[in-house]
Formats: C-alpha cells, structure tokens, sequence
C-alpha cells in the first residue's frame, strides 16, 4: 500500500514531461539495489496509469534470484532482464534513456580492496558508456554520490555542487572519475549527486548508515545508542528521491551535476530521538561524545539544492518525520527478518 501510494505521489508531483517517455525503451543497471527497486515500481506504475508503452530492461548478474526475492516483478509485461556484470555486459537492441545506477553493494570494499572498488566504478561505468554510445541513447542519468566533494567543512552549512571536489576514499574517486567518462561520452548525461536517504528497501541489517541502524533497533525493541550525536545529516524519502532523479533524467541539463537531497539539517542525536519518537517514544536514547572533544566542530553532510530548485523546480515533499514514519510502517509489514 505504502509504495502504490508513493507511487501515486511520484506520477503527480514530479516537474518533469512524463510523455516524453513514450514508446521508450529504458535501460538500468543497479536495477535490483535500493534505488533500482524503486525505480522499477515508480516505473512500472507510470507506465500504466500514463499509457507510456514505454519498456525497462534491467542489468542483473542473477535475473532468477531477484525475481525470487522480489516476485512482484515477474509478471510485469514492460520489464526485461539481461544476465550480465556492469563491466562486461552488451546491449543487443537500441535504447533511449539509459540509468546507470550500479554501484558496488559490499562497502567493505573500501577498506579491504579500495583499488577493486574504484575498478568497478570506473571500470562499469567505461561499458556503460561505451554501450549507450553504440545503443543510440537519447539521454543517460548517472547516479552519483555527494562523497565526490570529500569532507565537508564543518563551517559550510550546506554543499553546492560549485564546491571543488577532493573525495576522500576509493568511493567518492570512483564516482567523481565515473561522473567524468560520463560527460567525456557522446551521449547527453547528468549526474545526480545523492546524499543522506531514507525509505523502504533500505537494508536495516547494515550498520554503515545512521538511520538504517536506528531503525533497526528501534522496530526491534533495543535501546538506540548514538555513539556522537553531534554530526549534522539531512535525509530525503525515496518517494522525493525518485521525483528527483526522474526529472533529472527528462529534464537535466547535458554535463551538469544536481545535489539530490534535503537541506533540513538535523544532529544524529536528533536523528535517533526522531526515530524513537515514531517506533516506541519511550524508548531509551543515550550518547557519548566524550571520545571526540568538545572543541571538536561536528561533521555535516548536507546538500545546497538550490540549483535543482532554480532550474528543475524541484524540492522536498515529504516531510523528514513523515519519511520516517513510513519506512517504518513499511519495514513491519514486510520485513519479517529484520533483526
């Protein structure tokens, strides 16, 4: 119910023509991660509220294994699958817009393998290209990350894509260095640099993210621990996130970034009382800054979006608690295996 109403939502509200999807064929790769799955719902439901006729073809390394997991997918007449890696795949057939959305979903990479991390980033993205170039795309999005600007000064409240990148790990280099083979390319691309997210299809089972962890404990009945609340985030629900990224494919200018995210900053204490406030009010919320000292200025990763809203009259629609109350509700209907 949850996602057929974002859905819903996505269709009405996005500032971008929809028609110009018609009769399309639309090529993903990174279709079955957290932004692909929602990019094929989102896709699927335009499709036939909008009589588009348009077609998605999806880059999987296991077709069968995903249509298991996700089984919703498999009777979906406009969806096809290619079995292959995003550094070795070929497109048989023409295409017209092209996502490239794969990225690595191990992030243990960057500490354990950076120079294989980078590999499959720049690598994939090389194919990627090369194939839109062959397949006579129209228009390519690429999903990006704001780790390509690095560590953002604590005295800057939010990012703006004039900031010059110096991207601190293999991830961000990857994507920065992906960023460019995409604008080098023939084909006209835009990059959309995603920050902080929140919404369904999130893996809680992972403790890389803030908000994934909070949740996970919160539904779950144990106390959130903050280890610094101190850090500023800003996180954008997946129903904005795809009104985003799906106007940035049909509208983005050609060789232009767009700071995808919310500009509604909040402390990562403020974060897990949130959290709390929505799963079990009562629940207890404790923290420990003392590791980090006071004279320690806290971190922030929050985007300046003002350029999407100048130019793609774009903005956040879905209120910060709002995103979180949902993703909840989504997460104890559907995710029985949460722990």
């Amino acid at each position: 119910m949850i996602i057929a109403e974002d859905c819903d939502f996505i269709a009405a509200n996005a500032p971008c023509g929809w028609q110009k999807l018609k009769d399309a064929k639309i090529f993903i790769t990174g279709g079955t991660g957290f932004f692909g799955k929602w990019f094929l719902h989102s896709f699927c439901h335009l499709n036939e509220r909008l009589r588009l006729n348009a077609r998605m073809e999806i880059l999987t390394r296991d077709p069968e294994k995903f249509l298991r997991s996700c089984p919703q997918f498999a009777q979906e007449a406009s969806l096809s699958f290619l079995k292959g890696d995003v550094r070795d795949f070929h497109l048989q057939d023409g295409c017209d817009f092209l996502i490239h959305a794969a990225t690595p979903s191990d992030g243990r990479l960057d500490e354990s393998r950076p120079d294989e991390l980078f590999s499959v980033i720049a690598d994939g993205t090389r194919n990627v290209v090369k194939n839109a170039e062959s397949a006579g795309v129209k228009k390519m999005l690429y999903v990006s990350s704001g780790g390509v600007y690095g560590t953002q000064p604590p005295e800057l409240s939010h990012m703006p894509e004039t900031y010059e990148p110096h991207p601190s790990n293999a991830y961000g280099k990857g994507k920065l260095e992906a960023e460019k083979l995409c604008f080098a390319g023939p084909v006209p691309s835009s990059s959309a640099r995603c920050f902080a997210l929140v919404g369904p299809y999130q893996n809680l089972d992972s403790r890389r993210f803030a908000i994934t962890s909070f949740i996970n404990d919160a539904i779950n009945g144990r106390p959130i621990s903050v280890r610094d609340g101190r850090p500023y985030r800003s996180y954008l629900y997946a129903a904005d996130l795809m009104i985003w990224l799906w106007t940035i494919l049909i509208e983005g200018r050609d060789k232009e970034t767009y700071n995808v995210g919310s500009e509604e900053a909040v402390s990562i204490m403020e974060l897990a009382r949130a959290v709390a406030e929505c799963v079990v009010p009562s629940a207890a919320v404790s923290a420990s800054n003392a590791a980090y000292g006071a004279k320690t200025p806290p971190s922030r990763y929050v985007p300046d979006t003002r350029k999407a809203a100048e130019t793609l009259n774009l903005k956040q629609l879905v209120p910060f608690a709002e995103g979180i109350r949902k993703t909840v509700e989504w997460n104890r209907r559907n995710c029985l295996n949460v722990h």
